[in-house]
């Protein structure tokens, strides 16, 4: 999707204090009952069921990519260990049909490839989506070429101590993530949900490179194509999710981005409804008729003035749990220059600010989740709002 701590009673203090604030902002204190009425619980058995997740459930957004570079074994695992309840996948093709986890096909920022001459002829200029990127991208490559590459960290700026791993890791296929995900639930001894994005995946079909197909027969494959899967499909394209759901009864996510916008796949059939149509009480029940949930901007559910604090929460999560449907908005990071203004701490934009106190705000709206870039700190904020 798109872009160090330990508990302590002072911390607990400092979200008392922002959990009042947020009561200010209109933040009624009717999550707990919400949760309740949907249920608390740990994983199930051999298989999962939505419900099973604990609530707020924590996303390790790209894996731990705080940490680690987005989208590498690396990053999983440690999101995992740092005891995420989800991992997230991104999923595009390469050129000879294998999916691999990039968030963009575009593998400019997330790879060493600017360094390997013999690839020097594959940069290019395309429109994807309506925008223009100039890089290299996944769908030129094979399998074997990408795998030739090694991850970097995509915002060395933003997080410096990442590039210590630069290097480490390939790009992985999504293959390799059922695997590593069934190792690992083996040794745990309860599954390890996996939350799947297709991307671009109008675009990808007009190249001959659909990605449902192929996703499909995966989860087909690994057992993981059935309504219980420990797996979550989601993507901002909403045909995408409709043709997932033709194909496998995995649950499914219809991702939200800003109010004014427009799916692709809606820009390309005509269809003119905007974001801002999806969420009202007539665009969920239509989204509910095909998906389980919706992944909104952090923005949908508390929307930020011009100086980028946080106003009064919509209506977005009472609508949506009227009809029936998740919550797991995006994407909650530690560092200020991603935080809202009203809970940046001192400086240097790349610094840690309060997220303690902007999960509590978040939690306290009623949302069944988050994602996050920092899964250990997004779980000490659910813990001290679950312990309220």
């Amino acid at each position: 999707m798109t872009e160090r701590v330990s508990g302590t009673p002072g911390r607990r203090a400092l979200l008392g204090a922002a959990v009042l604030s947020t009561a200010a902002l209109g933040l009624a204190g009717t999550a707990q009952a919400q949760a309740a009425e949907r249920g608390r619980g740990g994983h199930g058995g051999g298989h999962g069921s939505l419900r099973d997740l604990p609530v707020p459930t924590v996303i390790g957004h790209r894996g731990a990519s705080g940490y680690r570079p987005e989208h590498t074994l690396g990053s999983y695992q440690l999101a995992l260990d740092l005891g995420a309840h989800i991992v997230e996948q991104d999923l595009v093709p390469t050129k000879d049909g294998h999916l691999v986890c990039r968030h963009e096909n575009d593998i400019t920022a997330t790879t060493d490839v600017a360094d390997h001459p013999e690839f020097a002829g594959r940069k290019a200029t395309k429109r994807i989506d309506g925008v223009s990127y100039t890089g290299w991208f996944t769908e030129d490559f094979t399998l074997a070429e990408l795998k030739t590459l090694r991850a970097t960290e995509r915002i060395p700026g933003n997080r410096p101590d990442n590039t210590l791993y630069d290097g480490r890791w390939t790009i992985p296929t999504f293959e390799e993530v059922l695997r590593w995900a069934d190792r690992e639930g083996r040794k745990r001894r309860k599954p390890v949900w996996l939350y799947v994005e297709t991307k671009h995946p109008t675009y990808f079909r007009s190249l001959g490179l659909g990605l449902e197909e192929p996703l499909a027969r995966l989860l087909r494959r690994y057992g993981r194509d059935r309504r219980n899967a420990p797996l979550i499909l989601q993507s901002f394209e909403p045909s995408s999710v409709q043709r997932l759901a033709r194909l496998v009864d995995t649950p499914r996510i219809v991702l939200l981005s800003g109010p004014t916008t427009r799916p692709w796949d809606f820009v390309e059939s005509g269809d003119p409804r905007t974001v801002a149509d999806l969420v009202t009480p007539a665009g969920l029940k239509w989204i509910a008729s095909y998906a389980q949930g919706i992944g909104p901007t952090l923005d949908l559910v508390i929307p930020k003035d011009a100086a980028g604090r946080l106003t009064t929460p919509t209506t977005l999560v009472k609508d949506a749990h009227a009809r029936g449907l998740l919550l797991h908005p995006y994407t909650l990071r530690n560092e200020n220059s991603f935080l809202p203004a009203d809970f940046r701490r001192g400086t240097d934009p790349n610094g840690y600010g309060d997220v303690f106190g902007a999960a509590a705000a978040y939690f306290a709206t009623g949302i069944d989740g988050i994602f996050s870039d920092h899964p250990d700190t997004a779980l000490l904020a659910a813990a001290d709002f679950d312990g309220r």
